[in-house]
């Protein structure tokens, strides 16, 4: 989500001393109570839940039991604490740890991008013998440290997105964002039923490459049946054509956002002035279909154009209820996060090991498109229905 879309540049790794010093040198990191440190306490029964800062604990830190009746120590490692899609990982995977009897302790990046938090996150984890780490990285310069707990033997899942390379967790459990993307196209060619397409695509950079972005343009393109010329590019599709149920499209641009508001509705106001004639609009995510709401309206044009976006907040389905957005494909964090709590714990006391989702490369917790209004071939869920599971506020 970004943060909205939750990706970020990767980070050049910062110089790290040796190990050994930096593990040794923890006690003295937690005594004096730095950002980068977990505090705990010790305890083996079911944990408590609390927080400090970027970092918190839930419960005993120390536990490396495989008995059923001792707790099994996790971390959580996240991007931040600042975007609701991963405080919504947070409670979630405190609910599962009280439940699963695992101590949870909980770091974050103070910004997105930070790496140096989330790799002293991943040393203290090594150091207080935890059975696993669930990370949503903020960038490859924690791989190092993540291929370091799993030589000391912590299962690592990475949450959200795949690390690069993917083979750095030894899982990840994530939305299947090509999925999310095509929804949200299935429905714009149900929509507009063979009637002009002028479409807006809002993506997330134009300068670098995303899987994410990648995937959840290539996928809206691909559910209005239309090739996007490249498996690794954006922008690479033909710029007019037909798409499904024959009705030509046209695509007016493609803009980057980085997931913003801000970037939303500057990115808008560009494809604006480039054909005024858009009438679909596809935004990476709600904070830059947001933004893009706000060029519309403030250009007079609500009426004509159509708003396609990808989360899922309880706040995006209100935005669909009222009419901002036509629908918006949903993701599930807090599933994300309880699930590898309970994948880890399970691991820990003898179970098997998780796998990936059949023909897929991770486990898919899967999407849902969520809109006011049906139409022949396409699965939607009412706002109501959706907000059973939505995140945030």
């Amino acid at each position: 989500m970004d943060s909205s879309t939750r990706a970020t540049e990767p980070v050049k790794p910062p110089r790290r001393g040796h190990r050994a010093a930096f593990i040794a040198a923890t006690a003295l990191c937690a005594a004096v109570g730095l950002a980068a440190c977990s505090s705990s306490s010790s305890s083996s029964s079911a944990p408590s839940t609390g927080s400090t800062g970027s970092t918190g604990s839930t419960g005993s830190a120390s536990a490396s039991a495989s008995g059923s009746g001792q707790a099994v120590g996790v971390a959580l490692i996240l991007k931040t604490l600042s975007n609701p899609y991963f405080v919504t990982m947070e409670k979630d995977a405190q609910t599962a740890a009280a439940k699963d009897n695992v101590s949870l302790t909980v770091a974050a990046g103070t910004s997105d991008g930070d790496t140096q938090t989330q790799i002293t996150a991943i040393d203290n984890a090594i150091a207080r013998g935890d059975k696993g780490i669930l990370i949503t990285t903020n960038g490859d310069a924690v791989n190092t440290a993540l291929n370091q707990a799993k030589k000391a033997g912590l299962f690592v899942i990475a949450l959200d997105t795949a690390p690069n390379p993917a083979s750095t967790a030894d899982i990840t459990y994530a939305t299947d964002n090509t999925q999310a993307g095509r929804l949200d196209g299935q429905y714009a060619a149900a929509m507009l039923a063979g009637k002009p397409a002028t479409i807006a695509m809002l993506d997330l950079f134009n300068n670098q490459v995303v899987s994410v972005d990648i995937d959840r343009d290539h996928g809206f393109l691909e559910g209005m049946g239309i090739n996007p010329g490249s498996a690794t590019q954006n922008a690479q599709e033909a710029k007019t054509g037909s798409y499904t149920g024959g009705g030509k499209y046209t695509i007016a641009c493609h803009q980057p956002t980085t997931g913003a508001i801000d970037g939303g509705r500057t990115a808008m106001e560009n494809c604006l002035s480039a054909n005024p004639n858009i009438n679909v609009v596809y935004a990476i995510n709600e904070p830059a279909a947001e933004g893009a709401y706000e060029a519309i309206k403030a250009a007079g044009k609500l009426n004509q154009i159509k708003i396609f976006a990808i989360d899922g907040s309880c706040a995006g389905l209100k935005l669909v209820t009222s009419g901002e957005f036509t629908a918006d494909a949903v993701q599930y964090p807090g599933k994300m996060a309880s699930l590898g709590v309970d994948s880890i714990a399970k691991l820990a006391r003898g179970g098997s090991k998780p796998t990936v989702t059949s023909g897929k490369s991770f486990y898919d917790t899967g999407t849902a498109l969520v809109a006011m209004k049906s139409y022949s071939g396409v699965t939607i869920e009412s706002p109501t229905a959706g907000a059973s599971a939505c995140w945030g506020s």
